[in-house]
């Protein structure tokens, strides 16, 4: 079995959505390196490159495995958890990263294409964080929950309506499962990334250059022109945060969704 590290006590079994690329991606990869045994999921487009992280992850000396899953469908959320807990032995820590963006403006916004965002942004949000607490409950020993807000949580972004939407719901779900859940010994808490070098953000960028008439990279230029620290966050950046959330230093840490955006927003 791999040591642990100084910071934990003993290996604990995480599950990450959304973790095929990006920031899911990178928090897997630095949970692993912490010595934690990593499942992860994403939607079954990136089949390959998930099976490609688990032999990462494996490689690594942790036990890992690959749950395909759509987090908006509460079956297959279920079934997801309950594979992990089969392939891991239990559920310490859930990861409710997956996420995808719309830009558009709230004008032109399709009834549908809010309902898609939000069906993942929150709804999956809200399945992940459901489904492991009653895990957590049934184990007995606690665990800690952790979500994907964004910098949108507390500062929106024009032409991203119902992707701030649904960060600020995370971010008020993350509090009232923290409040509910902390007689379990349930942790719940949620990071919020800035601007992030992500195909995510590459999307978005090019959606808002074509919205605003700009040149492609002018509207990632303009809105990283905030960053107090001079450059636009990595997904290792995120993955530092989650790190801590994951381990046993963060023990006393409920209900709270920070930013790790470079200094574009304060609170």
């Amino acid at each position: 079995m791999a040591t642990p590290t100084k910071n934990q006590e003993k290996p604990r079994n995480v599950l990450v959505t959304g973790a095929a690329r990006g920031i899911g991606r990178a928090i897997a990869l630095r949970l692993a390196e912490d010595g934690h045994n990593v499942a992860v999921n994403d939607v079954s487009a990136n089949r390959d490159a998930l099976q490609g992280l688990v032999g990462e992850i494996r490689d690594q000396g942790r036990r890992s495995s690959a749950a395909i899953a759509d987090v908006s469908q509460q079956g297959e959320v279920e079934d997801m958890v309950t594979q992990t807990v089969a392939d891991l032995g239990s559920l310490d820590v859930m990861i409710a990263n997956a996420g995808i963006a719309h830009v558009q403006s709230l004008l032109e916004l399709d009834a549908d294409d809010w309902d898609k965002v939000m069906s993942v942004n929150l709804r999956g949000v809200f399945l992940c964080y459901q489904t492991a607490a009653k895990q957590m409950i049934k184990q007995g020993n606690g665990g800690k929950i952790i979500g994907a807000a964004s910098i949108v949580a507390y500062r929106p972004f024009a032409l991203l309506g119902p992707y701030s939407a649904s960060k600020w719901g995370v971010r008020g779900l993350t509090q009232a499962a923290a409040m509910e859940w902390a007689r379990h010994g349930i942790t719940v808490n949620a990071y919020c990334p800035g601007i992030v070098g992500t195909d995510m953000w590459e999307l978005i960028d090019e959606k808002l250059a074509a919205e605003e008439g700009w040149q492609k990279g002018e509207a990632l230029k303009t809105y990283s022109g905030a960053i107090a620290l001079g450059r636009v966050s990595v997904p290792e950046d995120v993955a530092s945060y989650v790190s801590y959330l994951a381990s046993p230093d963060s023990d006393y840490m409920t209900g709270q969704s920070v930013m790790i955006d470079g200094g574009i927003q304060f609170s």
